[in-house]
């Protein structure tokens, strides 16, 4: 069992904290950006530009060495679908980012029929440093992600897959959650012995990412590696 490491969440709004921050030196991020039903304010268009940009900020402060990892899922909206996968290949382009692996995890149990969102969600990785042998690929499809901490948070398994893969594809150390929400990432990196570092803008959810731990009984065995 690894030494649990650090974990620090700061109560403020993402963009304009990582606007303030530098190259994360040492660090990889995993993180799930809002959905455009968490901006009442904006129409289609304009959350798609923030969400763009969003990322693109997220992938310019993780050094070369280390990967962003994004897990998404698409919505259905007015009658059409928004791919949130293109999106953040928008923004690796913008970031000179390129896409390391595009695993599809499963929601629900295929053959499922879903209305607001899809049964799967994208869990994509980009870098601009880090490249991949064809011989270290692994499956394209989790069947599953895992237990959930809240109805927009990310399954536990999930997190689970994209902090292995930064353990055992790259040097950094440190996982960094920009909308880290309930804390599920960065409970997931300190059970690895990963320290991480929460953005949030609620103090209630804050709140509870500071205090989130796995609990005992969960299996962190070599057998759910990504």
């Amino acid at each position: 069992m690894e030494e649990p490491g650090k974990r620090t969440v700061e109560c403020a709004e993402a963009v304009a904290w990582l606007t303030a921050q530098g190259v994360l030196a040492g660090c990889s991020a995993v993180t799930s950006l809002p959905d455009v039903s968490e901006f009442p304010a904006l129409t289609l268009a304009g959350w798609k530009q923030w969400f763009i940009q969003a990322a693109a900020l997220v992938m310019a402060k993780v050094p070369p060495e280390g990967v962003s990892v994004f897990y998404q899922t698409d919505v259905k909206h007015e009658g059409t679908w928004v791919d949130k996968g293109y999106l953040v290949s928008r923004a690796a382009e913008e970031a000179g980012c390129e896409l390391l692996f595009h695993k599809v995890v499963c929601r629900r149990p295929p053959g499922t029929v879903t209305f607001g969102r899809p049964a799967y969600s994208h869990l994509l990785g980009f870098s601009r440093g880090v490249r991949l042998d064809l011989s270290q690929a692994t499956a394209d499809v989790l069947p599953e992600a895992g237990e959930v901490t809240w109805t927009r948070g990310m399954g536990v398994q999930a997190c689970l897959a994209a902090c292995r893969f930064i353990q055992a594809h790259t040097a950094t150390r440190t996982v960094v959650d920009p909308f880290c929400g309930h804390g599920t990432v960065l409970a997931v990196a300190n059970a690895l012995g990963l320290d991480a570092v929460g953005v949030e803008l609620s103090r209630k959810r804050a709140k509870k990412a500071r205090a989130l731990h796995l609990t005992p009984e969960f299996d962190l065995s070599p057998s759910h590696r990504f």
